[in-house]
């Protein structure tokens, strides 16, 4: 499974371990990711997401029908 948002489309970045001599290597920031079930009261069904912690927030402030709108205007939901 990829670690991808499906709200928000986050994904890995990659980037250097810099170490005391200045020797780079390669490495991976991943995404804080967590599965989560969802209650959506419009089509009264349950939906499990993978979701960033970003996108937890948002939906805590939003709620999850606006939030699953606007991912779906960007893309990100079919």
């Amino acid at each position: 499974m990829s670690k991808v948002c499906e709200i928000t489309g986050k994904r890995a970045m990659f980037g250097n371990n810099v170490s005391f001599s200045i020797n780079k290597t390669r490495r991976r920031f991943n995404v804080n990711l967590s599965k989560k079930r969802f209650y959506i009261p419009e089509e009264d069904r349950w939906v499990t997401l993978k979701v960033s912690a970003k996108a937890l927030k948002s939906i805590n402030k939003k709620g999850i029908s606006a939030v699953l709108k606007e991912a779906k205007a960007q893309g990100f939901v079919k």
